[in-house]
């Protein structure tokens, strides 16, 4: 069937409540109103206020209470709007759910999932549209889910849920209204690898979330140009697949890693970097990188576009890789 990512996301989490009485959703409007981008719409009648929680405006707050709710046995979902709300709540996620199995010497688990909005082009300015989740992917004792599709949408949650650790799964923004099919047996999926989602020979194109969509139509485009670009949908970003990375490099021997994060500092410089250690002798050509421009991001419409990594630049940048300048 043909499903929209904000649906499989809706969809997912209406199982989860089903298949377990210890899991609930908590988060600012995630009630009435439904979430800041309508995912939970229509759970409160379904499922009540003990499972669906409204909380106060305090990330600190509610995503410590969700830690203290998996402590205890329970298998909350918190949601947060955006990820540049996330940074209030950082201590929490930081210091406590992402170091009291190994400071307890795995006494204790910390099994709460946090999902939060993240990215840009949708015109809200720079305290609503950054990509952190290169952030989050340094500390130990997180897994960083980036689901780009409606399957890994729909099935990434529940996998997340069993997952005796924190678990935050970022969302693209926008993504939520994009579809795709969806298979009558959808369910759980794999976190663990990367995915191919387009197989080529002449160069990597290594992406992650929302620049899926832009990566794939580049690399159609560049098919017309006789280069043959293979597409790699990394899905989890800590820990990153590192096997997948480097066998996808070993069959081009060229990569250009696509990231809406800031360059310096960002995850495509920790995937360029491993590159560079375990298979320099396998590259053709330098790794590329295609990264938002290192300023907050705009709000006029041309200037967010102009700030982001676009179809023209991942052409461009492929191009580079194989030798070819248009």
């Amino acid at each position: 069937m043909t499903t929209t990512y904000r649906e499989a996301m809706r969809e997912a989490i209406r199982e989860a409540l089903q298949r377990d009485d210890r899991v609930f959703l908590m988060g600012e409007d995630v009630g009435a109103y439904g979430g800041c981008f309508a995912v939970s719409l229509g759970l409160l009648e379904e499922f009540g206020p003990e499972r669906i929680r409204d909380t106060p405006l305090s990330e600190a707050g509610f995503v410590g209470a969700g830690i203290g709710a998996a402590l205890g046995g329970m298998r909350p979902i918190i949601e947060i709007m955006t990820v540049n709300f996330s940074l209030l709540a950082l201590d929490q996620i930081m210091n406590n759910a992402a170091t009291l199995s190994h400071m307890s010497g795995g006494q204790f688990s910390v099994p709460v999932v946090i999902r939060m909005t993240t990215g840009a082009g949708r015109q809200l300015a720079a305290q609503h549209s950054h990509s952190l989740e290169g952030w989050y992917a340094h500390i130990p004792g997180l897994r960083i889910l980036a689901p780009a599709t409606v399957a890994d949408a729909r099935g990434m949650l529940w996998t997340a849920l069993t997952d005796p650790d924190p678990v935050l799964i970022f969302e693209h923004g926008s993504l939520y209204n994009t579809s795709g099919e969806l298979g009558d047996d959808a369910g759980a999926v794999d976190i663990d690898t990367a995915a191919i989602r387009r197989p080529g020979a002449d160069v990597s194109l290594i992406t992650y979330g929302g620049t899926l969509p832009t990566v794939l139509e580049a690399a159609t485009q560049l098919m017309k140009e006789g280069i043959d670009a293979e597409v790699l949908d990394l899905r989890t970003l800590r820990p990153l697949d590192d096997s997948a990375i480097l066998a996808t490099v070993a069959r081009t021997h060229r990569a250009v890693v696509v990231d809406e994060g800031w360059r310096s500092g960002s995850i495509s410089a920790e995937i360029s970097a491993r590159i560079t250690e375990a298979a320099f002798f396998d590259l053709d050509a330098p790794v590329g990188r295609v990264c938002s421009a290192e300023v907050p991001l705009p709000y006029a419409k041309h200037l967010e576009q102009a700030a982001l990594p676009s179809v023209a630049r991942v052409i461009a940048a492929a191009r580079e890789a194989v030798g070819q300048h248009g």
